[in-house]
């Protein structure tokens, strides 16, 4: 079993506190590893330290700071097999979907670090003579990074990439549930003399001490996390206090509208993927379905097939396993409670529908729930598991608005071969991704970002990378002896 310490300042150290935290194989419900327990005084050390190596950080070329982040990206695939196995054994994904994170998180520090040079700011003109007007593009400071557990190598990717390009520093929080991979690359980093010390730091420990903490710390000044709506909620309260910036994305409740023209191949194929990535533990995942009462028959008999051949295990035993365990006990245990509650309801299970019972670990079985209503729970909270429910719509009008009837507004979805449909779809949805005839997933030259519950901010491409600069305006005046 392994035992971790803290980052900070460029040294491995031990908490001041004295409490550890168990990590678990969501398969097997072995403990695998120890983190610290942090504390207050540990995030002080961590940001003091990130806020003293800022000063000569941001002074650094920019392409130099584009050439260390692309080293990393190289970093990890040189160990892309360690990563694999830890997030596998950590976070409980199957292996094409491990695989897929790991490289992801290469590719991403290689793209974030190709955006060196493209940080620009403007010359604007005055209305003044002999003036110029310049607009300064330059890097917000200390970061605060929370990381969650469901994504924890491409996300930590999505932080740190973006944070040391634009010249920004970094206190990391992994989620205690899957902190293993961050300390895997806390040793790329420790080992790479061109990173100075203090640039990049980790404090383990809970989201109530370690992410409140530093949220309200006065000498942070952005937090961007990845999480719940309660923990986004406790984050923006405590970063109030000192007019934190905050980078927020929050989860969602992504629809999929399928209309009497989609092919219905392409949608349950895409829908099935949508669905069951991550085991259903993923923010875009498609959380519901609105289809066509007239295709809604066929379209449920080809989600039916598809779930019926889906493996179930431990995806560290077997790369051809398709759906892995939940995170935790707790996770199994809501899941299982909002299947029960939509049943009880009226909800029909075509598939599925209860735990999986394998000897251990936290499993449910991959379900489809029909005759469900629109104003029932299912429909409207957070399933994060391998759960489909399906209403059907009469016009499309009524599946816009029924899908708009949300708190959360990340991803969503449409399957139509009418290009009338799709236009009046992306045009009248109320989500920040909309994704037409294909699977839920982003890219990084894109904008992941959502609306309402769904966050604030967002995160990849040019969009992304710019909530981490402050704006500087410079009035210049100059003589001008010809006048």
């Amino acid at each position: 079993m392994k035992t971790h310490s803290l980052y900070i300042n460029g040294e491995y150290i031990d908490s001041t506190g004295d409490e550890w935290i168990e990590v678990l194989n969501p398969a097997n419900e072995h403990v695998i590893s120890k983190i610290p327990k942090g504390t207050e005084e540990d995030v002080n050390r961590a940001v003091k330290a990130a806020n003293e190596a800022q000063k000569s950080w941001e002074l650094k070329p920019n392409i130099e700071r584009g050439e260390i982040v692309r080293k990393l990206g190289d970093r990890i695939e040189e160990k892309r097999d360690t990563f694999i196995d830890l997030l596998q054994e950590e976070q409980g994904k199957d292996y094409e979907l491990a695989s897929g994170e790991v490289d992801l998180a290469i590719d991403y520090f290689r793209y974030m670090s190709e955006w060196a040079r493209r940080i620009e700011g403007e010359v604007v003109p005055s209305d003044r003579p002999n003036e110029n007007i310049f607009i300064y593009k330059k890097p917000i400071g200390v970061v605060g990074g929370i990381v969650p557990w469901n994504f924890p190598v491409f996300i930590l990717a999505r932080k740190v990439a973006t944070a040391l390009v634009t010249g920004c520093t970094i206190v990391l929080k992994p989620s205690q549930q899957t902190p293993n991979t961050a300390m895997e690359f806390t040793k790329i980093v420790d080992s790479m003399d061109e990173i100075p010390k203090g640039v990049y730091n980790v404090v383990t420990g809970t989201g109530s001490e370690i992410g409140n903490t530093l949220a309200a710390h006065k000498e942070v000044h952005m937090i961007s996390m990845t999480g719940s709506v309660q923990a986004g909620t406790k984050v923006m309260e405590a970063a109030a206090q000192n007019i934190t910036k905050v980078n927020l994305e929050l989860g969602g409740k992504a629809l999929a509208i399928v209309t009497k023209n989609a092919d219905l191949d392409v949608a349950a194929d895409s829908i099935t993927t949508s669905r069951l990535a991550n085991n259903g533990q993923a923010c875009t995942n498609a959380e519901r379905v609105y289809v066509h009462e007239s295709v809604a028959e066929d379209l449920v008999e080809k989600l039916r097939h598809r779930f019926e051949s889906l493996k179930i295990g431990n995806p560290r035993e077997s790369k051809d396993v398709d759906v892995g365990p939940l995170v935790s006990m707790e996770r199994l245990e809501e899941v299982e409670a909002m299947v029960d509650e939509a049943v009880e309801s009226g909800a029909r299970v075509e598939i599925g529908g209860k735990r999986e019972e394998l000897k251990k670990g936290y499993f449910y079985q991959p379900t489809i729930l029909t005759e469900i209503d629109h104003s029932n729970k299912i429909m409207h909270e957070e399933i994060f598991g391998p759960v489909i429910p399906i209403a059907t719509f009469k016009t499309l009008d009524e599946a816009i608005d029924k899908g708009n009837d949300t708190e959360y507004g990340l991803s969503s979805s449409v399957y139509t071969e009418d290009m009338n449909e799709a236009m009046r779809v992306i045009n009248e949805l109320k989500f920040g991704e909309t994704f037409v005839n294909r699977e839920n997933f982003e890219a990084v030259q894109g904008y992941h970002a959502g609306m309402r519950k769904s966050g604030l901010g967002g995160a990849d491409g040019k969009h992304g990378m710019e909530d981490f600069l402050v704006t500087q305006v410079v009035y210049m005046e100059y003589k001008n002896d010809q006048q």
